[in-house]
């Protein structure tokens, strides 16, 4: 029982809807209807602006850093990844939102701040270096799912769970960015103007 309630908890910590409480809230907006119309970090960048798009991030990060911590926290003998991973789902379908919500970038790297946090600074350098060279965050962000990946098919090949969860959110991240890559292939995706 205690499993089952450790998962659905970890659904409903991911489904909680950062951008559009941020919007609603404080800004009187709702960014489902602007932009990309998502309920990600970066259309809220776009949409609210920085101060607004930061707080999204780091909210969307410590939904699957709590999450991936639960079984911890209540003393359930589940895999962190699982939980982290339930956390992302309710990112990209939160109950909370009518099942429209985000990328899964953000939540994603929550689950690695707590099961790997030194992969996840490692990944944050290397999705600012990609968005320095290229000002595209879609692109910096499948970047960052791909170097997750390899890293951890070289340097932590014995942690299965681990190189599974990042082959799932892998496909997640690719799968959830299929517009944006269509955009960079016409090249009408949007730079980011900032870095």
């Amino acid at each position: 029982m205690m499993i089952i309630l450790t998962l659905l908890l970890a659904y409903l910590a991911g489904s909680i809807p950062s951008g559009l409480i941020i919007g609603k809230v404080f800004y009187k907006t709702d960014i489902r209807e602007h932009g990309s119309k998502n309920l990600g970090a970066t259309n809220t960048f776009r949409t609210l602006g920085v101060k607004a798009g930061l707080v999204v991030t780091v909210m969307d990060i410590l939904k699957g850093t709590l999450a991936t911590s639960l079984p911890v926290l209540l003393d359930v003998d589940i895999h962190l990844l699982l939980a982290g991973v339930l956390a992302v789902i309710g990112h990209m379908y939160p109950v909370f939102a009518g099942f429209r919500g985000g990328k899964a970038v953000a939540t994603s790297g929550g689950i690695l701040l707590a099961y790997a946090p030194l992969l996840f600074f490692l990944l944050v350098a290397i999705f600012f270096l990609s968005l320095y060279l290229t000002k595209y965050v879609s692109l910096s962000s499948m970047v960052a799912a791909v170097v997750a990946l390899v890293f951890a098919l070289v340097t932590r090949n014995h942690d299965i769970p681990l190189i599974i969860v990042l082959s799932i959110l892998a496909i997640f991240i690719f799968y959830r960015h299929r517009a944006n890559i269509k955009r960079i292939i016409d090249k009408t995706e949007p730079k980011i103007k900032w870095l």
